[in-house]
């Protein structure tokens, strides 16, 4: 398995603000995705990645259970068919690596994709009830996708609803291929 520290291709944000008090602490204040797998992207995938890093940076709930060590820095990635939350501290020091298999994140992502494109096909000329029926689905399955990972990651890291949805958004991004 190649480290996550040498990363052909990556993308890195960065919160600048930090404090002292718990909710400051149980965040994600830098988020790197290794995007070495990923071969193409229509602007609106890009917009979403772009909004769900942004999102999670401004406001997040993020937590390694039995680890008070936050703000966190995490390292997003897809190895050999899994899925790996590596954590660090503010200064990038290693805290924990969790791996998850993506076999049960598939039939939701595939659904998920499938919707998008209905979605992003729709607003260009469907009516206004045709895509709010469309976008009921989308979200329903993201909802489904974010409770997924929650469950996947109980005991290991504690996240809220928001967090999870924002984190199941660019899996689905790391996710894309060619």
């Amino acid at each position: 398995m190649p480290a996550l520290s040498s990363f052909g291709s990556m993308l890195s944000t960065t919160a600048p603000r930090m404090s002292g008090d718990a909710s400051q602490q149980d965040r994600i204040v830098r988020i790197t995705l290794d995007e070495r797998s990923v071969v193409r992207r229509s602007a609106e995938v890009e917009h979403e990645r772009a909004v769900a890093i942004y999102d999670l940076i401004e406001e997040s709930k993020f937590r390694l259970v039995d680890d008070g060590r936050g703000p966190y820095s995490l390292h997003l990635s897809i190895e050999e068919s899994r899925l790996v939350f590596d954590a660090r501290d503010g200064q990038e020091q290693p805290l924990r690596r969790i791996v998850l298999a993506l076999t049960p994140f598939r039939r939701i992502i595939k659904d998920y994709f499938h919707v998008c494109e209905s979605y992003f096909s729709a607003i260009k000329t469907a009516s206004p009830s045709q895509i709010e029926a469309i976008d009921m689905g989308r979200r329903g399955l993201h909802n489904e996708g974010s409770e997924l990972l929650q469950q996947r990651l109980e005991g290991k890291i504690e996240l809220d609803r928001d967090t999870a949805r924002r984190l199941f958004t660019l899996i689905c991004v790391l996710h894309i291929k060619g």
